[in-house]
């Protein structure tokens, strides 16, 4: 069993204007059915409101405190802007207390700045990536990613993701400066059933140990192995590509990844 490092992280709570309320859904939908299994239990969490958008340009923000956040892997940055409001970042590699940070079209090259596409240099490492102008970051947001501009042709530029696709964006759209912070979180090693039970994850049985009429690998003689791999529903699994061919977003992916 091993642990992340919260040596670094700030002291004291956080503040109450950034929270709301999170209601376990434990894999439910909308109607009450179980849509995603072996979810349910766990310690209570809020919500962190982060600020995905960054669309308070030219107002300069001073990071006051760095933070856990139970939602997600990456740590996240309390800034307070020079009018008094208050709001969560998420935090990249080298960004720390005392820094300053800023948005707009006309800000500097430099961790944690959020600019236009347009404006990065090449080569340079970005994270939360919108996808559509003003709609806020999507892509490269978990902890220890990050992207990087290989090309501008036109009104689009060629971003590599971490996964190693290739995409075209759109040069309006924004990201944010540097990679994303905590990148030991893939390292840590849970270590027993029980850490995991606290973070909201019941019991996984493989398929092959149940009956077909669990599951479409369930039954056999034994150990048996003549079952295609596929999920309770019969969706292939394990290298079968599921993803349609006549997707509206292929035409802007120019090299799958890997």
């Amino acid at each position: 069993m091993t642990f992340e490092d919260f040596s670094s992280l700030s002291k004291g709570r956080p503040p109450k204007s950034l929270l709301r309320p999170l209601k376990s859904k434990a894999g439910r939908d909308t109607k009450g059915r179980i849509t995603v299994r072996h979810r349910g239990g766990g310690a209570k969490r809020f919500l962190r409101l982060v600020d995905f958008k960054r669309d308070k340009h030219g107002i300069e923000a001073k990071v006051t405190h760095i933070e856990y956040d139970p939602n997600r892997g990456a740590r996240i940055a309390r800034v307070s802007y020079a009018d008094g409001e208050k709001r969560y970042i998420i935090c990249p590699v080298g960004l720390s207390v005392g820094d300053s940070v800023i948005s707009g079209p006309d800000a500097p090259i430099k961790v944690g700045n959020a600019l236009t596409l347009r404006n990065i240099p090449s080569g340079m490492d970005i994270h939360n990536v919108e996808l559509e102008p003003g709609r806020g970051g999507k892509l490269v947001r978990a902890a220890g990613t990050s992207a990087k501009i290989l090309a501008k042709e036109g009104d689009y530029a060629h971003v590599k993701l971490s996964s190693g696709e290739v995409r075209l964006v759109h040069l309006n759209c924004h990201a944010t400066l540097g990679q994303v912070s905590n990148p030991g979180h893939r390292a840590v090693v849970i270590g027993k059933a029980g850490r995991r039970r606290h973070m909201g994850r019941r019991p996984m049985v493989r398929g092959t140990a149940m009956n077909p009429v669990d599951h479409p690998m369930g039954g056999g003689e034994g150990k048996s192995k003549g079952h295609i791999p596929r999920s309770p529903t019969g969706i292939p699994a394990k290298g079968k590509k599921t993803r349609k061919k006549r997707k509206t977003s292929n035409k802007f992916i120019l090299k799958r990844r890997k």
